[in-house]
């Protein structure tokens, strides 16, 4: 099994839960690419059984250049003949969306849209999106948006319990994916 994990972070929370995911993923053994958006351009996605892409919600959609990214591939795979009417999905090939958020003003509901939006770039191209992981971060450089907002007390997350959680939830990852595999004779 083979792995590419790629993500965008600006304050550094988004890199530590990649980190995790990267290191939940080796412990059961799959290969792991580990890159930030900005040096995955050389990624084929269709070369991995998994393809994990992690961000943080800004204002309800992934940064810019994680926009970019994704919008860049999908051209390419469009060009390609990859993106079929009906997005017939392709064996043996998912995807795995992670999100950081804040929510200060409604929670997880700000970052949802987010998680969506990517998953479809998936989707069209026939990858079975595994699920979408919202992790709760710190606002950095507002305290008032870590301690004040609808999710409370947020300073310091993703500590080291929530840490846990993604690479225990990344070797979990592979039995669900050993399941959808088809047998080899």
């Amino acid at each position: 099994m083979n792995a590419a994990v790629i993500y965008w972070t600006k304050s550094g929370n988004t890199e530590k839960v990649a980190l995790a995911i990267k290191e939940g993923l080796e412990t059961s053994g799959t290969k792991v690419v580990f890159k930030t958006v900005e040096n995955a351009k050389d990624i084929d996605f269709f070369d991995y059984d998994l393809i994990c892409v992690g961000f943080p919600s800004y204002q309800w959609h992934p940064p810019d250049p994680v926009d970019t990214f994704l919008k860049t591939k999908f051209s390419q795979y469009r060009q390609e003949g990859h993106v079929k009417t009906a997005a017939p999905k392709i064996s043996g090939r998912n995807a795995l969306i992670f999100c950081t958020y804040s929510g200060p003003h409604t929670g997880l509901n700000e970052a949802i849209p987010a998680g969506k939006y990517v998953g479809q770039f998936f989707e069209h191209l026939g990858f079975t999106v595994l699920d979408e992981w919202y992790i709760l971060s710190e606002f950095h450089g507002s305290e008032e948006m870590s301690t004040k907002g609808r999710m409370g007390d947020i300073r310091g997350r993703p500590n080291e319990g929530d840490l846990k959680k993604v690479k225990q939830g990344s070797a979990n990852l592979l039995i669900t994916i050993s399941q959808t595999l088809p047998e080899v004779l």
